[in-house]
């Protein structure tokens, strides 16, 4: 590891402590990230994002201290927080096991269970480098469908990404979403939980970061973990079921919550998601 001065001395005005190395990290499409060596030997992550939205980063930290508190699945202690950038306590990556993919549902269950005050954050939030909209609606079909699949077609069909029958067939599926979504309080769910923002640590423990935290239906996280795939996925849904049964025929209403991602993936990076969407709605209608 060098030492990158501008770097080192923004983490060393936040933290308060030398930093002896610096070492940039591969990895995320959105932010640059930096490993920082201090002189008390604490090994730390530091991501920084030029021109970064108001309150980027700190609803970031908001979102992990959140789901820190629920006392289930780990995540990286916050350090240091500012306009500019994000610290985070260093996770050393290990390798994927059965026992740690179990341990991983149980807490993700532990982390749905504690709750939210209602669907939704008290502040809007962010989704990859789109904003999230969280204000609260009484139920979660209606939270789901102003909030999160109706405002990401629209920038999707804005941007091209969606034709004009495939935006008809996910509007199909929205009025119906009432009687297709049971009603569960809501869950503190992280929000953006693909395989990517998924450590195995080399402890054993598997920790989550990148969070879009709200209070949501928690069907919303396993349904983006199946998406897009994680090592042992069986293993977590079976150890999460055992340890707070999901609602009969949650396997079937996986695609329904796979709209918003799906969306949203539409609006980033174009492609064929816009027409994904359009054949996962056409299932429920």
């Amino acid at each position: 590891m060098t030492r990158q001065p501008l770097v080192a001395r923004l983490a060393e005005d936040l933290l308060g402590s030398s930093v002896v190395a610096t070492a940039p990290v591969a990895g995320g499409d959105i932010c640059t990230a930096t490993k920082l060596r201090l002189s008390d030997g604490t090994t730390a992550l530091m991501k920084t994002l030029s021109h970064a939205p108001e309150a980027f980063f700190e609803t970031e930290a908001a979102g992990l201290r959140w789901i820190a508190d629920a006392g289930g699945v780990g995540v990286p202690e916050v350090l240091a927080v500012d306009a500019e950038c994000l610290i985070l306590r260093w996770v050393e990556s290990g390798r994927n096991s059965i026992e740690s993919a179990a341990a991983f549902g149980r807490a993700l269950a532990t982390t749905h269970a504690a709750g939210a005050a209602a669907y939704g954050a008290e502040a809007d939030g962010f989704i990859g480098r789109l904003p999230l909209p969280n204000r609260a609606t009484p139920t979660w079909a209606e939270f789901y469908a102003v909030r999160r699949v109706l405002p990401y077609l629209k920038l999707a069909r804005d941007r091209g990404a969606v034709t004009d029958a495939d935006a008809a067939a996910v509007e199909a599926v929205v009025g119906r979403l009432p009687a297709l979504l049971p009603e569960e309080p809501p869950a503190r769910l992280h929000g953006d939980l693909w395989n990517g923002n998924v450590l195995w640590g080399q402890d054993g423990q598997v920790w989550v970061i990148d969070p879009a935290a709200y209070g949501g239906h928690r069907e919303v996280d396993l349904a983006m973990l199946s998406l897009f795939g994680l090592p042992h996925l069986p293993r977590v849904l079976d150890a999460y079921d055992e340890a707070t049964p999901l609602a009969d025929g949650w396997e079937d209403r996986l695609g329904l919550h796979q709209l918003f991602p799906l969306l949203v993936h539409a609006c980033l990076f174009g492609g064929g998601y816009g027409t994904r969407a359009a054949e996962t709605a056409a299932r429920y209608t």
